[in-house]
């Protein structure tokens, strides 16, 4: 999954055990920290900048959106000055009725040392400050956080089962006198993965199955692992309802998982077949010419035990169909029927949502779907009443290292708004995106986050780093914010193929037992082109929908909502 990070998110699996994939090893003793390691250190670094970074606040429309050039700021306040307490947290007013903002060693220590909970369960106030003492709306990860646990159980409790294995290698069996087919099946089937929940920890337990494969195929063992490298990061790249990156990323830029959907299924419908092409196009090149693999090729290598595949039993057959149909529920649920329905024919959806049903359905309705389904077929492959609690319990303990990324992440968010420098990075950046046209903005939405990806590998921590910045800041390009979620999941998806530090990278290329070096060698042409495909993405999504009314001229005439501002 491309949400967590293969060091906070093991994968348990029936056939292939974890020990198998071996985590990449750097030389000269030093080893790029994990993702949770990464956020703790910005967390602190954002803390320390908060001290000298001026503090202020913009005036905002009833909707919350910031209004450019009514921004203001909050002075410090002086030591030895007394001052008054405001209903704002951490804003003072001086004996002369201004308003000052208490950034004491003591008071910020303090908004630091609660930031993690806060990140997690704190409420906002109308003036924008978080706390769980607050009375307002949530604004902690409470719900992605349990999401993500959930889901953790019920991959674990499907993968333990051995149904999911079992049925891709019965696939490529069956299609093992038609290789072309074989490839092209196999990608499309972990594109749909990538795209739908980020398959990504979830394909170690294929690379030994599919080198053995490729070889017997007289492929070499790049064949195989581009089929899974590419198949899946491609449909993560082109993400269209995965939780754990377009999920996360469109909770923090305020947008509906829905919006931008259109283009991102039309992202995946063109990037897919041209990553099939990439390494059909590699494989017939390697089986005309051993020469030109950049693996070598090796005759001696025989793969006998590939043929030693049981049948799918009806139990197993009917955990698939299980697994595939409460992926497809949440994608149902998350889907607004009445809006499309509305905009392409006119009137109500005619068939039943599971909003009817459940009153509402996003994070916290699927979460309880998962836990269900997972209950349920822990239960048909026979673990039993302890084995299934044991099962889901372990699953979501894998997957709590994820969980927390996100609320380490959302607490650097608090922090910045308790301390109300959020508004001061806006202003500055104000001046450069009121002159930069829509398209040049989301050119630049995409590429900022390619770097940030490197530092931040966990995808669902990288969304809710940058999206409560870069959301705001395309409402003064006047550019749609799911354009940018689409450029955030494109950068980090890409980012995903290469970064040395993840270990589902580094691991699935020790299971096929290619060097990274020449892995990099396979790679960077095809991300060269999918690099330019994005760029172009973008800008059609730009072009056909996706630039908006400035906020400056949408907020002409209306009315400052007075709580918006948190001036006492």
């Amino acid at each position: 999954m491309s949400g967590p990070s293969t060091e906070e998110r093991p994968e348990e699996m029936a056939e292939q055990p974890p020990e198998a994939a071996p985590e990449p090893q750097e030389k000269g003793g030093f080893s790029f920290p994990s993702a949770l390691t990464v956020l703790a250190i910005i967390l602190l670094v954002v803390w320390v900048a908060a001290f000298v970074i001026p503090s202020g606040y913009y005036e905002r429309t009833p909707e919350g959106d910031p209004i450019p050039g009514s921004y203001t700021e909050i002075a410090k306040c002086e030591r030895g000055v007394e001052t008054e307490t405001t209903p704002v947290r951490s804003v003072d007013r001086t004996p002369d009725g201004e308003a000052c903002i208490d950034k004491s060693v003591l008071n910020m220590f303090q908004m630091l040392w609660i930031s993690p909970p806060n990140g997690l369960y704190g409420v906002e106030d109308e003036f924008g400050t978080v706390s769980s003492g607050n009375e307002g709306w949530l604004f902690g990860s409470a719900e992605i956080f349990l999401f993500v646990l959930v889901v953790g159980a019920f991959i674990t409790v499907t993968m333990k089962t051995g149904a999911v294995t079992n049925g891709i290698t019965r696939l490529a069996l069956r299609f093992k006198s038609s290789p072309t087919m074989l490839i092209v099946i196999l990608m499309v089937v972990f594109a749909l993965g990538g795209t739908s929940y980020g398959m990504w920890e979830e394909t170690l337990g294929f690379y030994v199955l599919l080198v053995a494969l490729v070889l017997a195929l007289e492929f070499d063992r790049m064949v195989g692992a581009g089929v899974i490298f590419i198949g899946a990061g491609t449909g993560i790249i082109a993400s269209t309802v995965n939780p754990f990156a377009t999920g996360v990323a469109s909770d923090a830029a305020g947008i509906a998982i829905s919006e931008g959907l259109v283009l991102r299924v039309l992202m995946w419908i063109v990037l897919v077949p041209v990553g099939i092409g990439y390494v059909l196009w590699y494989a017939r090149r390697v089986a005309a010419d051993p020469s030109k693999s950049v693996v070598g090729l090796d005759p001696d290598e025989a793969t006998g035990e590939v043929e030693d595949v049981p049948a799918l039993d009806g139990r197993q057959k009917l955990i698939l169909t299980l697994f595939l149909g409460t992926f497809l529920v949440m994608i149902y649920g998350f889907i607004p029927w009445d809006d499309i329905w509305d905009s392409l024919i006119g009137g109500a959806f005619p068939l039943p949502q599971m909003a009817d049903l459940l009153g509402d359905f996003y994070f916290t309705e699927a979460s309880v779907l998962f836990l269900v389904a997972a209950v349920v077929i822990g239960l048909i492959a026979g673990f039993g009443e302890k084995g299934t609690v044991e099962t889901i319990t372990a699953g979501a303990a894998d997957f709590l290292g994820a969980a927390l990324v996100i609320v380490v992440a959302r607490s650097i968010t608090v922090v910045m708004k308790n301390t109300f420098i959020i508004d001061t990075i806006l202003d500055w950046m104000e001046g450069i995106v009121s002159g930069t046209s829509s398209m040049v903005f989301a050119q630049l939405a995409f590429l900022v986050n390619i770097p940030i990806a490197f530092l931040v590998p966990s995808s669902s921590g990288h969304a809710a780093l940058v999206m409560p910045i870069l959301a705001p800041l395309a409402d003064f390009a006047g550019v749609a914010r799911d354009i940018v979620v689409t450029g955030y999941q494109s950068a980090s998806g890409l980012v995903n193929l290469i970064t040395p530090t993840s270990a589902v990278l580094m691991g699935g290329l020790a299971l096929s037992k290619i060097g990274y070096d020449k892995y990099i060698k396979f790679i960077l042409p095809y991300m060269a082109i999918v690099f330019v495909l994005i760029i172009l993405f973008i800008g059609l999504g730009v072009i056909v929908g996706g630039e908006v009314e400035p906020v400056a001229e949408a907020a002409s005439g209306a009315v400052s909502a007075p709580e918006a501002s948190p001036a006492p």
